[in-house]
């Protein structure tokens, strides 16, 4: 999977799942101040992304992660198995 492809299913969940409005969500959107997610949307879109990585994300480095591509460098990172501490 490659990047565009991650962006794309975050994008679409948050869209969907968290009922943000399509022009919010964009690659330098910062999760908590523009995207109003907090700790338990964080945790949801956790569950969520857990469905198309091979490989578990840690909370710790979750809360790492300040803008959407932020989420999406990480997630690729996760899925090519390589560091998790981004």
């Amino acid at each position: 999977m490659d990047k565009q492809q991650i962006y794309n299913k975050i994008r679409d969940a948050l869209i969907e799942d968290f009922e943000l409005k399509p022009e919010k969500v964009v690659p330098e959107a910062r999760l908590y101040e523009d995207l109003n997610l907090d700790s338990i949307d964080a945790v949801d879109l956790i569950v969520k992304l857990k469905s198309f990585i091979p490989r578990n994300i840690d909370p710790e480095v979750f809360k790492s992660m300040r803008t959407l591509q932020d989420v999406v460098d990480g997630i690729y990172d996760l899925a090519q198995g390589t560091s998790e501490d981004k």
